[in-house]
């Protein structure tokens, strides 16, 4: 269905979206901290759809190609699976989260979007982080041979 030359982009495609929603989470939290709430939304509209773009090509990737193996050793080995790990965990829990905290500003309920938010956001900027450097340790700084 795919060709091996488009799936083999993917994972550079979804270590570039997670860096762009990095850098809108931190651009949409210091909009909001300046009470710019028209940009704070542009800013969390897009990091939300880029992070729906990344979801889909991740699982798109993951549902043609087997599960890529890290081929660093020594310090490496712990550091990365110690991130890949909290990566995981912590991006199942994000994604209810985002959902519910984006329904709640757009409904106009922004006490308690703004309550939720406090917990999405860190959770998500560590997710998006920790997906770019998943990348950069799997791809770029410990590539298999």
């Amino acid at each position: 269905m795919f060709s091996e030359e488009f799936l083999s982009f993917l994972p550079t495609l979804n270590g570039s979206l997670n860096a762009c929603v990095s850098a809108l989470l931190v651009c949409g939290w210091i909009l909001i901290k300046r009470k710019q709430a028209g940009p704070h939304k542009l800013c969390m509209l897009t990091a939300t759809a880029l992070s729906a773009i990344f979801l889909t090509s991740y699982l798109i990737y993951h549902f043609h190609h087997k599960m890529t193996a890290f081929p660093g050793t020594g310090w490496s080995r712990p550091v990365y699976y110690t991130i890949l790990i909290t990566h995981v965990i912590l991006a199942a829990v994000n994604l209810p989260l985002v959902v519910m905290t984006l329904t709640r500003a757009l409904k106009g309920d922004l006490e308690r979007h703004r309550k939720l938010a406090r917990i999405t956001m860190p959770i998500w900027l560590y997710v998006a982080v920790t997906g770019v450097i998943v990348y950069l340790m799997l791809y770029v700084w410990f590539p298999s041979t």
